[in-house]
């Protein structure tokens, strides 16, 4: 809106009488101009009482001298172009009605008719002119290079498949492979328009579980750090000279600071490619997230446990396991590895193939043939075995002749739905909380509610990076009475087991699984459920480790003890 009066000043400051033809007479710009010069003073005071009264903690580490002298700097544009105004309409100079600048014309009684005006008229304009230069000057070696950049990066941000990550291409010379990010020199043009886009304003910071438990990590610095050795054209190894290897392994992609960021700074592929150059090239992770590489590798899954007992959660169900050239059937249940081997996460799955049995559903199970996706290697850095593990189970689904596939596991889900068609893998992904609920409504499945008070986490990788808000609060509603945490949605406060964590020790900081337990607690639910094996096992742990008296169990276990209350409704 203010930019013609960049023009205006600028002839103006060379000619008296000089202005932009037309629109330097017109009354309705004046008022605009004299409106939005107004609100530009009322916004910079708001936000030095926000940064000087309020101090919100997301400021922490900001470039707060620098966004000061940016803030009075704006302050003394827009009270340099009033005060112009105002003397021209004092000396009766001006070109459009004066009574459509209400502001500048209130100003314009300070002054006189005289030549102390002339002069000041003269002494505002060029001051007004060489605020405007300098600030121009400025910004390429300023934080606020965004202003000119962040549209730029909003308009390239991802809009679609926010779980993905972008694949490396293997089959290229091995010389011309990038394994993630070791310097400056390896961040993709994209990770650089991140970096000189970030506006500081610590949005990402406040919402990021790893810093609100007091880890190292914090997004905003993460991105200001590589910003900093980016403009030092630094040769030197962005680990640990940028950021610590805490801060990188610290991370649980759960995307909150992707969610928050106003500018679409996109931090998890940052973090990603970080990890990828420690694990692929340096060979450098915490302990235990070696040993699950390894078994992932060995045993495809993470609980290193013989494929053969895949099945074992299934025994006395009758369950179909789909055999090499058998017909496929209408549904595949990808039972994933937590269901399959940790004793917590089975129940959800035995719920969910209930479920599916008694509204006769035609489904199998892959059984030995399931491997392990590979998320918790890609989102740890080895993307090497998480290619080999997809072209494995792209290779099985592809033969099997598989189109739709039904999940418990929000990150199966993310996996296969979003990042298998770079492998040639294209199917039909549900979870299974939206799998069960249009069987509810379409009276497959018939509920009655009980007198449980339940409380729903939302998986980061189920709601945030992929939408799916509605289907499992209709499951918690139809088993009893639901009651929302303050943070949910897409605004979920993360369980702590994204990014491989659930296989890394929480040496530092708060228990992030402990901090959302508390929260549960606090909604007066005697319930908390779940709509993902690994938020079953972490936030059991958190109950048990703060002693709070809730039950953690999946939405499909809660749909299922609602069915067979129905149906003993009808029996009696």
């Amino acid at each position: 809106m203010l930019f013609p009066t960049i023009a205006m000043a600028m002839i103006g400051a060379v000619d008296r009488d000089g202005s932009l033809p037309w629109l330097g007479s017109q009354g309705w710009f004046a008022f605009l101009v004299d409106l939005f010069a107004l609100l530009v003073l009322v916004s910079v005071c708001a936000a030095f009482y926000i940064r000087k009264v309020q101090r919100p903690a997301r400021f922490e580490g900001s470039h707060l001298g620098e966004a000061d002298l940016i803030l009075a700097w704006i302050a003394g544009i827009v009270t340099t172009l009033l005060l112009w105004h105002a003397s021209r309409i004092a000396l009766g100079l001006n070109e459009w009605p004066a009574s459509w600048s209400p502001v500048a014309q209130a100003l314009s009684h300070l002054f006189g008719r005289g030549q102390p005006t002339r002069s000041l008229e003269r002494g505002f304009v060029w001051a007004h002119v060489l605020l405007i230069i300098g600030f121009l000057a400025y910004l390429p070696y300023s934080k606020h290079l965004h202003i000119l950049v962040a549209a730029i990066n909003v308009f390239f941000t991802r809009t679609r498949k926010r779980g993905r990550l972008e694949p490396i291409d293997f089959e290229q010379p091995e010389a011309d492979v990038r394994f993630g990010a070791a310097t400056a020199g390896d961040l993709t043009w994209k990770q650089l328009l991140d970096t000189m886009s970030c506006t500081e304003c610590g949005r990402c910071q406040d919402a990021c579980p790893a810093y609100n438990t007091g880890k190292e990590l914090s997004p905003k610095l993460l991105i200001m750090a590589l910003r900093d050795q980016v403009r030092a054209q630094s040769t030197t190894a962005l680990v640990p000279n940028a950021v610590t290897d805490n801060v990188v392994w610290d991370c649980v992609t759960c995307g909150a600071c992707v969610q928050e960021c106003p500018v679409g700074i996109e931090h998890i592929d940052h973090i990603v490619d970080l990890r990828r150059n420690l694990v692929m090239v340096e060979s450098r992770f915490p302990e235990e997230a070696g040993a699950m590489l390894r078994d992932v590798d060995r045993a495809s899954n993470p609980w290193g446990k013989p494929q053969a007992d895949r099945t074992a959660w299934a025994d006395g169900l009758d369950v179909r396991v789909l055999q090499p050239g058998e017909a496929p059937p209408e549904v595949l249940f990808w039972v994933g590895c937590a269901p399959a081997f940790d004793e917590r996460a089975k129940q959800g799955a035995r719920s969910t193939a209930k479920l599916l049995k008694q509204a006769g559903v035609d489904f199998a199970i892959l059984g030995p043939r399931e491997a392990c996706t590979g998320d918790p290697a890609r989102r740890m850095g080895d993307e090497y075995t998480y290619q080999r593990l997809a072209r494995q189970n792209v290779e099985t689904l592809n033969q099997s002749k598989v189109t739709k596939i039904v999940t418990t596991c929000p990150h199966c889900f993310n996996t296969i739905g979003n990042e298998y068609a770079d492998f040639g893998g294209r199917y039909e992904v549900v979870h299974h909380t939206e799998f069960l609920a249009e069987l509810v409504r379409d009276g497959k499945l018939q509920p009655e509610a009980g007198g449980r008070k339940i409380t729903y986490h939302d998986s980061c990788y189920l709601a945030r990076h992929n939408d799916v808000l509605s289907a499992p609060r209709e499951l918690a509603a139809a088993s009893g009475q639901a009651v929302e945490m303050p943070r949910h949605g897409r605004r979920t406060f993360c369980c702590g087991a994204g990014g491989a964590r659930m296989w890394m020790e929480e040496r530092r900081g708060r228990p992030i699984n402990e901090e959302r337990v508390r929260e549960a607690a606090e909604t007066g639910a005697d319930t908390l459920a779940v709509a993902c094996p690994f938020c079953t096992v972490m936030l059991d742990d958190g109950v048990r480790n703060t002693g709070t008296k809730m039950q953690v169990i999946d939405l499909a276990s809660l749909l299922h003890e609602a069915v067979e209350r129905k149906n003993a409704t009808r029996q009696s």
